[in-house]
């Protein structure tokens, strides 16, 4: 999908940068010469998983974009408050969020300790609201702000909380944070979205827990990133309080054909439908 060029100048804020969909987002706005800052905890190189917030930021660069790496936990209120803070100083301002960061544990309830639980609780839905709450005010500032989470629509079904409710309750906090603020925001102007993907996406932080063979069953980051962008360029006094779904997204904006998106091209009859969707909605066309 082409850049429009829209996000040039603009200052996105995105957590989690450092790898994954959150670096694909960064470097799909870095195309357009946006201000990217990395707030992300990996700043030596991880044992197992590539990359840390500098190396992220000189692909950044080299994407043609502006990039401040900043060391941030986001469940350290202080650590976040510097990164803003730190934001401001260098670029004058944040337009954008993306909340990325997020920790997963797909336990059953006699399977997950409270260290775990309490750790998805502190980064998805402590840490989105921390996040959004501390850049508030500079959005309230900005000519088209956005916040944008990486949370699923809130389906009720029974089967979404059955094998994994702790996560579930994790997860949802972070869609509860775009209706509430949504709604809160939408009469000065700030769009709160959500976006979810369709299938799985293959990173590698979801091959080192489930294995490099989830990648048959998976689309690439730059589905996810495509679509943020989409969403990121609209006008932010008519879009809020929306749920999208990553095909969805592009498909509405013309896209025709999303088969480039999965990591085996061949085995796009073989994807797999992520948590919290009851539907292959358009993978089904495809």
């Amino acid at each position: 999908m082409k850049n429009s060029g829209k996000l040039k100048g603009k200052t996105l804020f995105i957590t989690g940068a450092s790898r994954g969909i959150g670096k694909a987002i960064a470097l799909k706005a870095a195309a357009d010469g946006a201000n990217i800052v990395i707030a992300a905890k990996t700043f030596e190189p991880h044992p197992k998983l590539p990359g840390t917030i500098y190396t992220a930021a000189k692909e950044i660069e080299c994407a043609g974009g502006q990039a401040l790496p900043c060391i941030v936990d986001v469940r350290d209120e202080r650590q976040v408050q510097q990164a803003v803070e730190a934001a401001v100083a260098k670029f004058g301002g944040i337009d954008i969020v993306v909340n990325n960061a997020s920790a997963i544990s797909i336990t059953g309830t006699l399977e997950t300790d409270m260290k775990r639980y309490d750790l998805m609780q502190n980064i998805n839905a402590r840490g989105t609201f921390l996040v959004s709450k501390t850049c508030l005010p500079y959005l309230l500032r900005s000519q088209n702000p956005h916040i944008l989470n990486l949370a699923p629509p809130m389906n009720m079904s029974a089967r979404w909380f059955a094998n994994h409710t702790a996560y579930t309750i994790a997860k949802y906090g972070m869609s509860m944070c775009v209706l509430g603020m949504a709604e809160e925001f939408r009469g000065q102007g700030v769009a709160v979205n959500a976006l979810w993907p369709r299938t799985t996406i293959h990173t590698a932080a979801v091959e080192m827990l489930s294995g490099s063979e989830g990648a048959l069953y998976s689309r690439k980051p730059e589905i996810m990133a495509d679509a943020a962008y989409t969403i990121l360029c609209r006008d932010s006094r008519g879009y809020t309080g929306n749920f999208f779904v990553d095909d969805e997204v592009l498909l509405d904006a013309g896209v025709k054909d999303l088969t480039k998106y999965a990591c085996y091209p061949e085995n796009i009859h073989l994807l797999a439908t992520d948590v919290f969707l009851d539907s292959k909605g358009p993978v089904a066309k495809l």
